[in-house]
């Protein structure tokens, strides 16, 4: 950070340079320590040795910065110690608010010594002095913000690169033990596999805007949302259009999965579509495998979104396994290939679980029509969908239907 280092006029206070109060440096850290620690709430959970050792050696740099500029000196190398300082504090995690928060209480202490002994004849050396405290502030705020983010962003790129690496040997079904310990994250007993859809944002398709960026600004939106519900127990594996998410079972009783999905459409401002499958480390490869074949089975149903797991779709995952019941399935629905709206009405009735209404107002029709459409697919099919008996050859149909000619 570049500082002014042209010479400025000492400032005085009853006839004494103004920083006469400040000089005891040593002393006077000390005591600053103290109060930060009785009165900083968050200082008083810092390690013992962090408050004796980095806190009190940056509060007598900041005592020194001040002297030096109240005597027309600027020292750059001061600032430069405070971000190496802020550097660390990143690192360690200690709150940016509470650094900030004692060095203005530190001002605030300095103030009122330096002021102590003034009358009103230092009235314009007291405006002066005051106008250098806020620029004095202003440096040393700005050096350390600067310093601590940039340090931050380092510690979260780090962070992001091992979550990276990790969740791909557990997808990739690599040895994992050491790699862990490397990486800082432990491995749980088992997770809750989700394999995840992320359609396009409106604006994706917009002529106007780059559909790139909104693109990644809705990944980092999920990205941000899930970090938010889960800390950093969720790995995951995410691109713009979905991927893969990995959370500790010992995570499932806080995280709700239902509610998380919600909470990330929102984030997204899509609707997000899910499948989860559980599965202890190394059954993770197969039990991706499984969880991204059933994402991909609900899309070909045009299901609405939401999460689902395996035991809800046992039995449509089975009927997409080849073979000659497949087939047979499939062919169910070829008296309506001459009738694209029936097979539509169909689709979109499962899709939204037999809701008439909502069927109605997706294809923009009156509820009777979808009820005539219905009973048209029961004349011409022979499975009546307004029976269980029926619905269950229409929806297995329709599984075995969208795998036929893939």
């Amino acid at each position: 950070m570049t500082v002014d280092s042209g010479a400025r006029p000492s400032l005085t206070v009853s006839g004494r340079p103004m920083s006469s109060p400040l000089q005891d440096v040593r002393a006077l850290s000390r005591q600053m320590v103290g109060h930060f620690v009785e009165n900083v709430i968050p200082c008083g959970t810092l390690p013992g040795d962090a408050i004796s050792g980095d806190v009190t050696t940056i509060t007598r740099v900041c005592l020194e910065f001040a002297v030096s500029m109240l005597d027309g000196r600027d020292i750059p190398a001061k600032l430069q110690r405070l971000q190496d300082a802020a550097a660390g504090w990143a690192r360690e995690g200690v709150p940016i608010d509470t650094i900030h928060h004692s060095i203005h209480e530190g001002f605030k202490i300095g103030f009122d010594l330096v002021v102590s002994s003034a009358t009103i004849k230092d009235y314009t050396n007291l405006v002066d002095g005051a106008k250098m405290v806020l620029e004095m502030l202003d440096q040393i705020t700005s050096a350390i913000s600067v310093a601590y983010v940039r340090e931050l962003r380092a510690v979260v790129s780090e962070h992001h690169t091992a979550v990276h690496t990790l969740t791909s040997a557990l997808l990739g079904g690599h040895s994992t033990s050491t790699m862990a310990r490397e990486c800082g994250i432990a491995i749980a007993d088992s997770y809750a596999v989700i394999a995840v859809a992320i359609p396009p944002h409106r604006d994706e398709r917009n002529p106007a805007v780059d559909g790139q960026v909104v693109a990644r600004r809705k990944l980092r939106r999920v990205q941000a949302e899930l970090a938010t519900r889960c800390g950093n127990g969720a790995l995951s594996l995410l691109s713009v259009d979905g991927g893969t998410i990995l959370i500790p079972s010992t995570l499932l009783e806080q995280v709700a999965l239902d509610g998380l999905i919600t909470d990330l459409s929102r984030a997204a401002q899509v609707g997000i579509t899910a499948t989860m499958v559980e599965a202890t480390p190394k059954q993770i490869p197969d039990a991706a495998d499984q969880a991204h074949e059933l994402l991909d089975m609900v899309q070909r149903l045009e299901a609405v979104a939401g999460l689902y797991r395996f035991d809800e779709l046992a039995l449509e995952y089975q009927l997409t396994r080849p073979g000659p019941g497949r087939e047979y399935l499939g062919s169910l629905l070829d008296p309506l290939d001459e009738h694209p709206e029936l097979l539509e009405t169909l689709q979109r009735h499962i899709a939204n679980n037999l809701n008439r209404q909502r069927t109605a107002r997706v294809l923009h029709v009156h509820t009777n029509t979808v009820d005539y459409r219905l009973k048209r697919i029961g004349q011409l099919t022979g499975f009546d969908p307004s029976q269980p008996s029926g619905l269950w050859y229409l929806r297995s149909a329709l599984v075995a239907r969208s795998y036929r000619t893939s």
